[in-house]
């Protein structure tokens, strides 16, 4: 069975990005195991004068690192992902980089109907940046609009096709995730250019 961490792509204690991990990690329960990591606590990135990180940024790091694969959820805010995941990635593409050829699907959740579109984009975007260079699954996209009313009681999905969509790109995930842990012969190399890339030095 693999094992992912989902990351919640917000710090709103009410968020609906956060529902869609937790049915994910329940509806998915017999393929995978999914941790929820919550990114509200992270302190505003500045690099560390010590370049020591902070307890929690190392706690997660590690999970990255220990993790199959990631699950990034994200809600959009003026066309892009909220502040506090820029945050977030701002501190995991600096120290020990978990992200690098780390496979990752992207999922969002949005009141309107495009159901944070533009910030997936943008998501893929960032974590191609040469400082996380994470592996996302491509042509995959579950947008899950008009979110406030998407669960039941239960938290659990309404709409059967949007399930079945789901389920499609979660195998597929469980598929680009061998494929991708066998994408490991430059890995190494690609570990170490991102920690030592610095736009300081071009």
């Amino acid at each position: 069975m693999e094992n992912f961490v989902a990351i919640v792509g917000t710090n709103s204690t009410a968020s609906t990005n956060r529902q869609l991990l937790q049915f994910m990690q329940r509806h998915f329960a017999a393929q995978a195991k999914i941790e929820l990591i919550e990114i509200a606590e992270l302190p505003i990135f500045n690099k560390p004068a010590d370049k020591k990180l902070p307890l929690l940024v190392q706690t997660i790091d590690q999970k990255i690192m220990a993790s199959d694969g990631v699950i990034i959820s994200t809600p959009e805010y003026d066309h892009s992902v909220p502040a506090s995941l820029s945050n977030a990635l701002a501190w995991f593409s600096y120290g020990e980089h978990p992200f690098v050829d780390k496979p990752v699907m992207i999922t969002g959740a949005s009141y309107g109907s495009l159901g944070s579109s533009r910030a997936q984009s943008h998501l893929r975007q960032i974590l191609d940046a040469p400082e996380l260079r994470a592996r996302i699954m491509p042509s995959s996209e579950f947008l899950l609009g008009h979110s406030l009313t998407a669960f039941d009681e239960h938290g659990d999905l309404k709409d059967s096709e949007q399930v079945a969509k789901l389920t499609g790109l979660f195998a597929d995930f469980l598929d680009f995730v061998k494929l991708t842990n066998q994408l490991v012969h430059a890995k190494k190399i690609n570990q170490r250019e991102a920690q030592n890339f610095s736009w300081d030095k071009i």
